[in-house]
């Protein structure tokens, strides 16, 4: 259903941790930008009750939005550490396979369901 690369799977545990013993790691969708949807991820310490969890192999769960898990399936999240304009940006990616486009600055996405 989900994977996650090695690289995004340690920097998931290091915000994990940082967040303490009872964190979670939870993804979701906002409506949002110009073509509909972005990835709204998140370190929880109390998960929905009506939140999908996902076993992973990388020692941690992830939680999903209900609303939104047909729009993941298939997802593959990455994790980057990349210099704009001098500054380094650590950031997840996203590899959706149910995307059908995405907005110029690829802040946003849609996915025609």
């Amino acid at each position: 259903m989900i994977t996650l690369t090695e690289a995004a799977a340690a920097y998931i545990k290091t915000l994990l941790k940082k967040k303490g013993d009872n964190a979670e790691f939870r993804l979701s969708l906002k409506k949002t930008g110009c073509s509909g949807f972005s990835y709204a991820p998140d370190i929880v310490t109390s998960i929905k009750a009506q939140d999908k969890c996902v076993k992973t192999d990388k020692g941690f769960n992830v939680y999903l939005d209900t609303q939104y898990v047909d729009y993941l399936q298939g997802l593959t999240i990455d994790y980057r550490e990349e210099a704009n304009m001098g500054l380094k940006q650590k950031r997840l990616i996203f590899i959706n396979p149910n995307e059908d486009g995405r907005c110029g600055c690829g802040e946003s996405f849609h996915i025609e369901k």
